[in-house]
């Protein structure tokens, strides 16, 4: 009889291919990694089961070449939970398969994983061997002290004494690389400062009263804490709970800058225990070797494609900063890894704990409605620590020279007086937005896209930072030849030029992308603590994880923009954005002050600001988007096009639109030009689609999703977006 493989491959089609199975071999588990045939090329795939039959001739089935049986097979609950985004994604099921895997496991290449590791079992901890067994005693101890590396025991003639233990089932194997064992041993500071747990507030014991028996079973819990209220704590100590019922851990934040000082802190945190850390900041060996380390781990600490990593004893998952538009990927499979996490909490019958200061409106409307547990954390942890003062500086009544004004510079100055730090945050890279010729009006638009070429002067450059094109300053206007060219408007480079020209005597540290990697964070956190710096200026990489005492100041510049945004999102992540960096201010025992310099200071956005209402303002924004029709209280689907020319893609949204199944409660809107039309030489273009039943505007995009592949002629690319951010 004829077997059948049905492998899942990293194509844009929407189906499985099948493979014949050599003689001799009987079956492939489900989720093993294979290497097939495909065109005139190999690739590497997914088996995904057997089949009795093909729509191919069985003349012109091939075979499959080998199983990759150097690296795990993916569990059934990965399979389970790709499964799920393929079908509310509309994305093809084996491209989200090998896109959750790294990088190095993609392709046939053999893969050496690191060290194996003895790992102390929970059944281990409590272990008696017997009075005579004095080694096994001794190799017990030494465990529980630290990991152990399979080099390290063969040294020590310790073999047969490790499979002693791991018979028993007092020790395990796992290939984990230094880095992910969590071993104080490794980390001197570690070693010699672990961080006991602090005495809970009155508010984090009530929460944890209410979260610690949720731990059973799946629900979602939205932890609404003002900056500085001990979120970071409440995710110990469930995780603590976690971990002494011998499950795992998954934490999820939002940005790579705050995995090492979090990951530091949880290896304090728990000593000896084995942790991970997941995020495209790590090289590829490292990123290969963690995920494989995964299963074996207790707590892995990652950013949005962990929610994906192999864990099988899972117990929790909490998603830090859970509003933060990072955990929606952007291209390819635009999924939300915080809907995913909730998925899979779902599917493994696992408690999932958002976190953040500023939630979603998607996520506190869920809490509203009693979807969600809702816990509130109102005070900061800190008994002397209150939340700052917030003013405004009024830019009609006050004038600005070099971005900054009267009030803001004395500020400054007073605060570097007393002996303490500030924060100036400004979201904007680079020198200038632009390079101006005040004699023609020439901007420096990018030859690419529909945007503006930045300023980089340290660099000498004008870069693009959308497509990421980058020429060198002209010396003359390519208009009209006049060499006197002026920077427009001020970015953080131009910032620190004019703060260190005005407060000599301050040591000022720039923050952003063009000067931070994630391993640089450690040794600012320690700069900063160490009053090596007296103000660091920066981009939203300053607005949350930073705990800093001695900061008293912050100053933000120049958001406007947001509250005349076109996007109805826009005050919404506005105001996260300001309550989070105004949260950076007053954490401990001295005082905060926050300046906000706008020339709308009574839009009712800064009314709630002043209040640190977020409540308030969340249910103004609800109401509001009820009355429009917005999420959440629609359900939305972009269809994006892309092509060489504007016409093409519009004519492509239109046909798409032509193709519609009539559904009743689906609205399918014009298509428009995208609000940056072109990018990388492509013109977009997009078209809406929105219903008030999740439901109904699923099953819609099941019927629509197929007609779309027939559309001739084609465009250069397009995707459909569910639950869009960005527009």
């Amino acid at each position: 009889m004829l077997s059948i493989l049905q492998v899942a491959l990293d194509t844009p089609l929407h189906r499985l291919f099948d493979y014949r199975l050599p003689d001799g071999l009987a079956a492939v588990p489900p989720g093993s990694l294979v290497e097939v045939p495909f065109g005139r090329t190999r690739q590497v795939g997914v088996a995904l089961g057997t089949a009795a039959d093909s729509a191919v001739e069985a003349g012109k089935l091939r075979h499959l070449i080998r199983v990759l049986d150097d690296r795990p097979a993916l569990s059934p609950d990965i399979l389970r939970l790709a499964q799920f985004c393929a079908d509310y994604y509309h994305y093809p099921l084996g491209a989200i398969l090998l896109a959750t895997l790294p990088p190095r496991l993609r392709n046939a290449t053999p893969f050496v994983a690191g060290t194996p590791w003895l790992l102390l079992t929970e059944a281990g901890r409590a272990a008696q061997p017997a009075a005579r067994a004095r080694a096994q005693r001794a190799l017990l101890d030494a465990l529980r002290a630290a990991p152990q590396t399979r080099d390290r025991l063969r040294a020590q003639k310790q073999g047969r004494h490790a499979a002693a233990l791991v018979a028993a089932g007092w020790a395990a194997w796992a290939r984990l690389p230094p880095q992910a064992t969590g071993s104080a041993a490794d980390d001197p500071l570690l070693r010699s400062d672990p961080s006991p747990a602090p005495a809970a507030t009155a508010e984090q014991q009530a929460a944890l009263d209410r979260l610690l028996p949720a731990l059973a079973q799946f629900g979602v819990h939205l932890v609404h804490g003002v900056t500085g209220s001990g979120k970071t704590e409440l995710y110990m100590r469930l995780i603590d709970a976690v971990l002494a019922a011998n499950k795992q851990a998954l934490v999820l934040i939002p940005e790579i800058a705050l995995t090492p000082q979090l990951e530091r802190h949880f290896r304090r945190r728990f000593p000896g225990r084995p942790i991970a850390a997941l995020h495209s900041g790590l090289g590829e060996t490292a990123r290969t070797e963690n995920w494989l380390a995964a299963p074996g781990c207790d707590l892995l600490l990652g950013t949005r494609l962990s929610v994906f990593a192999p864990l099988p004893r899972l117990g929790l998952i909490v998603v830090d900063e859970e509003h933060d538009g990072s955990f929606k990927q952007q291209d390819g499979l635009r999924y939300s890894a915080r809907d995913v996490a909730i998925a899979r909490g779902k599917q493994a019958d696992v408690p999932v704990v958002l976190g953040s200061a500023t939630p979603s409106l998607e996520s506190y409307a869920q809490a509203l409605n009693g979807r969600y547990q809702l816990i509130e954390l109102k005070q900061r942890a800190i008994s002397q620590a209150r939340l700052p003062d917030i003013e405004l500086v009024d830019l009609k009544h006050i004038p600005l020279d070099n971005g900054l004004t009267r009030p803001a510079l004395q500020a400054l100055a007073d605060t570097l007086a007393r002996g303490e730090q500030s924060l100036v945050f400004l979201n904007r890279r680079g020198y200038a937005p632009a390079l101006y010729c005040p004699s023609c009006a020439w901007v420096s638009p990018c030859p690419r896209c529909s945007a503006r070429l930045v300023l980089h002067r340290t660099a000498h450059r004008l870069k693009c930072h959308h497509c990421g094109f980058e020429t060198r300053i002209p010396a003359e206007c390519p208009g009209c030849g006049n060499p006197d060219l002026k920077p427009l408007g001020q970015g953080t480079q131009r910032l620190e030029e004019t703060l260190a020209a005005l407060l000599p005597a301050a040591r000022i540290r720039r923050i952003d992308r063009d000067t931070m990697r994630p391993r640089a964070w450690t040794a600012l956190g320690e700069s900063v603590r160490a009053r090596e710096v007296d103000i660091l200026v920066g981009t939203q990489m300053l607005a949350k994880g930073h705990d800093f005492p001695d900061m008293t100041l912050a100053l933000i510049l120049d958001t406007d923009g947001a509250l005349y945004s076109p996007d109805f999102r826009a005050t919404e992540r506005l105001f996260a954005q300001l309550m989070q960096v105004a949260g950076r201010a007053g954490r401990a025992d001295k005082p905060g002050r926050v300046l906000i310099q706008t020339a709308f200071p009574d839009h009712p956005l800064f009314r709630y600001l002043q209040r640190h209402d977020y409540p308030g303002y969340a249910r103004e924004l609800l109401a509001e988007r009820r009355q429009l029709e917005l999420p959440p209280v629609t359900r939305q689907v972009l269809l994006r096009a892309e092509a060489t020319a504007m016409d093409t893609a519009l004519a492509f949204l239109q046909r798409a639109a032509t193709l519609a199944p009539e559904s009743a409660g689906v609205s399918v809107f014009s298509a428009i030009p995208a609000p940056m039309a072109r990018v990388a030489n492509l013109e977009r273009a997009q078209l809406l689609v929105q219903s008030a039943s999740r439901q109904a505007l699923q099953a819609f995009v099941r019927d629509w999703r197929p007609r779309l592949d027939d559309i001739r002629p084609r465009v250069a690319r397009w995707s459909l977006d569910i639950d869009p951010l960005v527009f």
